[in-house]
């Protein structure tokens, strides 16, 4: 008899002790996702982020010159990139508002830019080029 109340006890303490450490391990994990999901600056990670300072940003006005100089839109003359915002995908993907002047109208327009650059590869690539609807 006391080898049975024995085992109960102990198949007891064994459940006790699966149960403390579900619950710590399903608490561990709900507190920590936020952090993965939300980085730990409370933003989305992967999600875009607003360049600041475009005007004075010089690697940003140097990628918004090299691909608006490209002579597939030789009809523009550039002027400066007006705002910017980044997204880290596997490298570097900016989203640029361009403002360039025409070179048949001379008016000036803004145009949307879409580029990725990995720099461990020396690679920038153009992956959308457009006017800009706003």
């Amino acid at each position: 008899m006391l080898l049975k109340s024995s085992s109960s006890s102990s198949s007891l303490s064994i459940m006790m002790m699966l149960l403390c450490f579900m619950l710590f391990t399903t608490l561990s994990c709900c507190s920590s996702s936020s952090i993965f999901v939300y980085g730990r600056e409370g933003r989305k990670v992967g999600g875009r982020m607003e360049v600041k300072d475009v005007k004075n940003n010089k690697e940003i006005q140097k990628l918004g010159k090299f691909f608006s100089s490209n002579e597939e839109y030789e009809f523009l003359d550039y002027n400066e990139v007006v705002e910017a915002e980044k997204q880290v995908v596997s490298g570097l993907k900016y989203y640029l508002k361009i403002s360039a002047l025409t070179s048949v109208s001379g008016v000036e327009k803004k145009f949307d830019a879409v580029v990725v650059v990995k720099p461990w590869i020396r690679s920038k690539v153009l992956l959308n080029f457009a006017p800009s609807v706003n």
